[in-house]
C-alpha cells in the first residue's frame, strides 16, 4: 500500500496549488517529542555550563534538528492520516523519545543508546520514504540520500564507544556525512509544497521559542521570587517575543511567497538551503538564549560567567545571523538593521562579564526591542504589500530593498 497522497486528496490535481496543504494534527503530536528533545539539550548544557558542555549540547541539537527536518520533508509527501504512516510516525516518536532521554548523557554512559535510538529514527525515515514514494524519481532520490544517512548514524553509534577528542571527532564526522548528503546528491526528484513547508518550519520556531520560556520557568521552580528575579524573567519573555516578531512579521511571509514562486529543482534547493540548513542557527540561538536567561536570572546581581554571557548575548546574535543568511538566500539582499543588532549583541558579551546579570539581560532586551520597533514603523508599507500578496523578489531584491523591508 502506498503512503503518498496529496495533503487534500481530490482537492486539486496540482500539488503546488497553495492553500491546499496544511500541517496535520499527527504532525503536531509528533513534534511534542522534539520539544522534549530540545529541553533535554538545554538540560545537558545547564548541568555542564562550560565550553565543553556548550559544544556537546550544540552537537546533540544538530542531530535532533536534522532528524526533525528529515521528517518535515517526509510528511510533505506522505498522507499523515494513513494508518501505516501513523504507525510509522509513532515508531519514530518512540525512537526519538529514547534518544531524548539519553541526550543529557550522550557523551557519557548513554552514548551508544543515543546512537542506536537515533539510527532507528533515521533508518525508519528512509524505509518509509522509500515505500511511500509513488514515482521512480523520488525513489531514486531516497536511494541516493540513504548512504550518507546510514554512514552518519553508524559513526554516531561508534562515537558512543569513545571518549574525549576521539568521541568529538566521531560526532563531527557523523554530522558531516548526514548533513552533507543532500548537498552532494542534489535535489532532483524531491517535491515541495510551499505553504505547508513554510508553515511547518514556522511552527518549529514557535515551539523552540515556547520551550525557551518553559526552560526559564522550570529553572526558577522552587526559587524564592523577588523583584530582581521577576524583572529578569520578564525581560527574557520580552526578548523571546521580539525574536518571534522579527521572524513572523515579514520574514516568514516573504520567504513563503518566494518559495511558491519557484518550481522543480530550483524550489527544492531553496527549501533545502533556507529551511533545513538556515533555520538551524535560529533554533540553536533560541536554545542558547534559554540557557543564558535561565542562568542569569538566578544571579541577577552578579556578573555573568563567560559561557553564560556567550549563551545569552551570542544566542540572540546567532538567531539574527540565521535570519540574515535566510534573507540573503531568498532574495539576495542584506538587512542592515539586523546586522547591526547582531553585532551589538556580540559586543555585549565582554560587557556582560563585568556588569550585573540583570543589566545584561536588559541590554539585550533593549537591542531586540529597538530592532522590532524600527522595523515595525519603518517597513510598514513593505509588510502590507507582502501580506497583500506581493512577491519579495519585486520588493526586496531591488535597490530599495533596505528601505522597504
Amino acid at each position: 500500500m502506498s503512503l503518498a497522497a496529496p495533503k487534500q486528496a481530490g482537492a486539486t490535481e496540482d500539488p503546488h496549488v497553495e492553500g491546499e496543504e496544511r500541517v496535520a494534527p499527527l504532525e503536531l503530536f509528533f513534534d511534542l517529542v522534539f520539544v522534549f528533545a530540545i529541553t533535554q539539550v538545554t538540560t545537558l548544557m545547564s548541568h555542564d555550563p562550560s565550553w565543553r558542555g556548550l559544544g556537546q549540547g550544540l552537537l546533540v541539537l544538530a542531530e535532533v534538528w536534522w532528524a526533525w527536518a528529515a521528517y518535515g520533508w517526509l510528511t510533505d509527501n506522505v498522507d499523515a492520516d494513513e494508518t501505516v504512516a501513523r504507525l510509522a510516525m509513532f515508531g519514530a516518536m518512540i525512537g526519538m523519545f529514547v534518544a531524548a532521554l539519553a541526550a543529557p548523557e550522550a557523551f557519557d554512559r548513554y552514548g551508544v543508546l543515543f546512537g542506536c535510538a537515533y539510527f532507528a529514527v533515521r533508518a525508519l525515515h528512509v524505509v518509509i520514504y522509500a515505500f511511500a514514494s509513488e514515482t521512480v524519481e523520488l525513489r531514486q532520490a531516497v536511494k541516493r540520500l540513504a548512504p550518507g544517512v546510514l554512514i552518519g548514524c553508524g559513526l554516531l553509534i561508534a562515537a558512543g564507544t569513545q571518549d574525549g577528542v576521539v568521541q568529538a571527532a566521531f560526532w563531527c564526522a557523523a554530522i558531516a556525512f548526514d548533513w552533507s548528503a543532500p548537498l552532494i546528491v542534489g535535489t532532483r526528484g524531491w517535491e515541495v509544497h510551499s505553504s505547508y513547508f513554510a508553515e511547518r518550519y514556522g511552527l518549529i520556531v514557535i515551539i523552540a521559542l515556547g520551550e525557551s520560556i518553559v526552560a526559564i520557568g522550570v529553572g526558577l521552580s522552587g526559587v524564592a521570587l523577588d523583584a530582581g528575579l521577576l524583572i529578569g524573567a520578564s525581560l527574557g519573555v520580552v526578548i523571546a517575543a521580539s525574536l518571534w516578531w522579527t521572524y513572523f512579521d515579514v520574514v516568514a511571509l516573504a520567504a513563503e511567497r518566494k518559495l511558491a514562486s519557484l518550481s522543480g529543482e530550483e524550489q527544492n534547493a531553496l527549501a533545502r538551503d533556507s529551511y533545513s540548513y538556515l533555520h538551524f542557527p535560529m533554533i540553536a540561538g533560541i536554545v542558547l538564549l534559554a540557557l543564558g536567561v535561565k542562568k542569569a536570572v538566578l544571579h541577577v546581581d552578579q556578573p555573568l560567567e563567560a559561557v553564560t554571557a556567550t549563551a545569552l548575548c551570542g544566542g540572540v546574535a546567532l538567531y539574527l545571523g540565521g535570519q540574515i543568511a535566510f534573507r540573503l538566500r531568498n532574495v539576495r539582499t542584506l538587512s542592515a538593521q539586523r546586522t547591526i543588532a547582531a553585532a551589538a549583541c556580540l559586543a555585549l558579551i565582554p560587557l556582560a562579564t563585568e556588569i550585573d546579570a540583570g543589566f545584561a539581560i536588559a541590554a539585550v532586551a533593549v537591542v531586540v526591542v529597538a530592532l522590532t520597533t524600527y522595523e515595525a514603523t519603518r517597513f510598514r508599507e513593505a509588510r502590507e504589500r507582502i501580506r497583500a500578496g506581493g512577491l519579495p523578489g519585486s520588493m526586496l531584491a531591488s535597490g530599495s530593498g533596505d528601505r522597504k523591508g
